[in-house]
Order: C-alpha cells, then sequence, then structure tokens
C-alpha cells in the first residue's frame, strides 16, 4: 500500500513539474512564465519529495524531506514576488494584449514603495 501511495505521489508530482515546464514555454511574458512555474513547480516537487518519504519512511528521510518542502513553501512566493517587483521596475514590458496594468502609477518610482 506504501509504494502505490509513493508512486502515486511521485507521479502526481511529476505531472506538476511537466505542467511547469509547459507553461514556462507557452506564457507570453516573464510575469505569467514565473507564476506559472513558481506554483506548479513547488507543488509538483512537494509531491515528488513526500512520495520519497513515504517510500523510504525512515525518520532521516521524513524529517529532511518535510524541512525541504516547509523551505521551499516558504521561500519560493517570496523569491517569486521580488524578481517580478526588480523586473517591473526595471521596466521588463508586460504582454501587448495586457488589459489593465494594476500598478501603473500606485508606485514611487523613486523609493519603490506604494503610493498612498
Amino acid at each position: 500500500m506504501r509504494e502505490i501511495l509513493s508512486l502515486i505521489l511521485i507521479v502526481l508530482g511529476s505531472f506538476f513539474i511537466l505542467v511547469s515546464a509547459v507553461g514556462l514555454l507557452r506564457m507570453p511574458d516573464l510575469y505569467m512564465r514565473m507564476s506559472a512555474t513558481t506554483k506548479a513547480a513547488t507543488l509538483g516537487v512537494s509531491f515528488v519529495l513526500l512520495g520519497v518519504a513515504i517510500h523510504f519512511w525512515e525518520v532521516g528521510i521524513v524529517s529532511r524531506a518535510a524541512v525541504i518542502v516547509s523551505f521551499l513553501l516558504i521561500t519560493a512566493p517570496i523569491a517569486a514576488h521580488m524578481i517580478g517587483r526588480a523586473a517591473y521596475f526595471e521596466g521588463v514590458p508586460l504582454w501587448k494584449e495586457t488589459k489593465h496594468d494594476q500598478l501603473k502609477g500606485k508606485y514611487d518610482e523613486d523609493t519603490h514603495e506604494l503610493k498612498s
């Protein structure tokens, strides 16, 4: 039973990693690519690590997998946000068919803080 659950999680994780790679190739601009890869890849790697932890079922491996998954879930969204923010400030263009730029006119160009 443990092997089947492990297999399901690893295959599901691999699927999410594949979706992340396809999103990286298919999305039209940096911001959408970053969103697709951050969410799907983090979920995919988490599932793969969970499947590996269940497969081996040793305290050392399970604890390392839990720490790695926790670290990824905490740092990946923050890193993507910071990269997207830096790209926006540097003037990386949005997709030409973007309907509304929600940040336009709301940031102070000098301090890079939100205007009230």
